[in-house]
């Protein structure tokens, strides 16, 4: 049985590292993976965090901090109208590609598991 530091080798090794790089450093959160998917699945929406949050069958107050890092990390815009704060997906296709890449990999199986590790490992 392989020790822990080769477990994690082995599931880096076969990974897309533009992929793995997006888990490590932009979506590494539960929180986020399911933001990220519903911008995916929802690219042309503009709407305030409780609006999100109602969508995505979460808490607000746990929403909102990870929208925020999200826009930090440009994966979101963030805009402040008429006092709210207005989330939307980036124009940026590179972004945009990125995401649709890391959604497509979802649907494999392995790739999931390989990216749920890597979220946990984050989450330490």
């Amino acid at each position: 049985m392989p020790d822990g530091d080769d477990f994690a080798t082995s599931l880096m090794n076969d990974m897309d590292p533009r992929l793995l790089e997006l888990i490590q450093t932009r979506i590494n959160s539960f929180i986020k993976w399911d933001l990220v998917r519903f911008f995916h699945d929802n690219p042309h929406t503009a709407d305030t965090a409780d609006s999100i949050a109602r969508y995505t069958g979460r808490d607000v107050r746990i929403v909102e901090p990870e929208l925020l890092q999200l826009a930090r990390d440009d994966v979101l815009d963030v805009e402040d109208l008429a006092g709210m704060r207005i989330y939307t997906l980036v124009d940026d296709r590179d972004v945009r590609e990125l995401i649709a890449a890391f959604i497509r990999a979802c649907d494999d199986r392995q790739f999931r598991v390989k990216a749920i590790y890597h979220v946990i490992r984050s989450l330490r």
